[in-house]
């Protein structure tokens, strides 16, 4: 299928992904518009910059007409969403944006990183080694990344596909999860912990898209996957359909030394700007994916030092030589559990202050509370903030302070309902010989941390 030369409308173009879809396709030269009932920054200057901002504000079927070729529907529009009906009323193509993905990589090899934990960090990593050794590649990532404008490219000239495959769903007219519709020649998974409730009510229907997905691997593809993950090991070595290569894959050999972690590999040494041995499992799932498209180790090595991680992956707010200070985008129990680890083995000798944000439909629901229990114990000292506002808005059932506190199992647990308390509890603690890790999918109502890290006694 060609999408050459085509003009494209974007309902819901205001979005994380789709706002940066709509870049990509004008960088293409495609005619772009687009409508959103709410497009906040940075979607909205960057939309503007490239001359593609709606002039309006809201839904417009006027605007939908029969010289459109490709309407891409967000997530975030609803099923009765008026333009949606207009372009179905005039028999317009209509593609969630992974379908769009799909029809415009399908003549490419596609390289697909599936998991609830670390794709965008594989992902991320992939494409650095990529733009590293200059070799041309389409892609779809999760985060803004250092050296990259924007989250999407589709070219007419790359070979080649690097793509966060999310198991949320497709659009409000395709129920299915995304990652089903990308079909990869090399997949990667990097594990299995239930999420999006709303979606997925039982962990075994979470499961059983993971099954789905690499039923849908291209034949004679390649599936790289964590053989640390036991429900993954499982779900993967009893996967059947036709004949895929695969791959497992474990934490690699390293120490760390002086706040360093190195890399051991047959004798080599290679120091790294990243830690954590989910960072290390991520790496090795990155470089043999790497490897199936002709990138040596030594080629992969070379590169991946100069990665300092993707945006809210562990990312670096402040340090100087007595304190460190991090954010990260975790919030589900088993990236919670990962990321403090990291922290607390790359920091032996300080004490680890771990706060977090339930801010996500699942972590905020009464059912999947407890799925947190033992989450943040490794962590020196522990809190957990929620807007009892945010719940609201999801409507969903309210939750207290108390079910929180039971649902981590952790006596001295702190739990704060307001961000500035939060805050002025950070501000009174002396920061010497600490660390403070900052989790959260969401911003904890606001908080500039750059701002804090100047206010906190260090």
């Amino acid at each position: 299928m060609h999408l050459m030369n085509k003009r494209v409308h974007l309902i819901a173009i205001g979005g994380s992904a789709m706002h940066n879809m709509a870049l990509s396709l004008h960088e293409k030269g495609f005619e772009v518009s687009g409508s959103d009932d709410e497009i906040n920054e940075p979607s909205k200057s960057r939309l503007a910059s490239a001359g593609i901002l709606p002039a309006e504000v809201g839904w417009f079927p006027e605007k939908i007409t029969k010289d459109i070729d490709s309407i891409i529907l967000g997530m975030h529009a609803r099923a009765d969403n008026p333009e949606l009906i207009r372009a179905k009323e005039l028999g317009l193509k209509i593609y969630s944006y992974p379908e769009y993905i799909y029809e415009a990589t399908k003549d490419k090899t596609r390289i697909v990183i599936g998991g609830s934990h670390g794709k965008t960090t594989i992902t991320a990593m992939i494409l650095h080694v990529m733009n590293f050794h200059n070799i041309e590649t389409d892609y779809l990532v999760g985060a803004q990344l250092e050296g990259f404008n924007t989250m999407v490219r589709l070219s007419n000239s790359a070979k080649f596909a690097v793509i966060e495959g999310d198991e949320y769903l497709a659009s409000p007219i395709d129920r299915r999860p995304k990652f089903h519709l990308y079909k990869p020649n090399i997949a990667v998974l990097s594990g299995i912990a239930w999420d999006h409730i709303n979606v997925f009510p039982t962990f075994e229907n979470y499961v059983d898209q993971f099954k789905i997905f690499i039923d849908l691997i291209e034949p004679g593809g390649t599936l790289i996957y964590c053989a640390e993950d036991k429900v993954l090991a499982e779900t993967c070595k009893n996967a059947a359909g036709h004949s895929i290569h695969k791959i497992p894959y474990s934490v690699p050999g390293h120490h760390i030394e002086n706040g360093i972690t190195t890399l051991i590999d047959e004798g080599i040494t290679i120091p790294l700007l990243v830690f954590g041995k989910h960072n290390l499992m991520n790496l090795t799932a990155a470089r043999l994916a790497c490897n199936k498209i002709g990138i040596s180790n030594e080629q992969f090595y070379e590169a991946i030092q100069s990665f300092k991680g993707a945006a809210k992956r562990l990312e670096l707010v402040f340090k100087n030589d007595r304190f460190s200070f991090y954010k990260d985008f975790a919030h589900s129990p088993s990236k919670l559990k990962a990321t403090t680890n990291a922290v607390k083995e790359q920091f032996t000798g300080r004490l680890v202050i771990a706060c977090m944000e339930l801010h996500t439909f699942s972590s905020l629901t009464e059912e999947f509370l407890n799925q947190y229990e033992g989450s943040m114990d490794l962590a020196d000292e522990a809190i957990v903030y929620f807007n009892p506002h945010t719940i609201a808005q999801k409507k969903l059932k309210e939750i207290t302070a108390d079910q929180v506190h039971k649902a981590f199992n952790r006596s001295d647990l702190l739990v704060f309902t307001k961000s500035s308390e939060v805050c002025n509890y950070l501000k009174d603690i002396k920061w010497t010989n600490k660390v403070l890790l900052m989790m959260s999918s969401g911003n904890f109502d606001g908080i500039d941390y750059k701002e804090l890290a100047g206010e906190l006694k260090i």
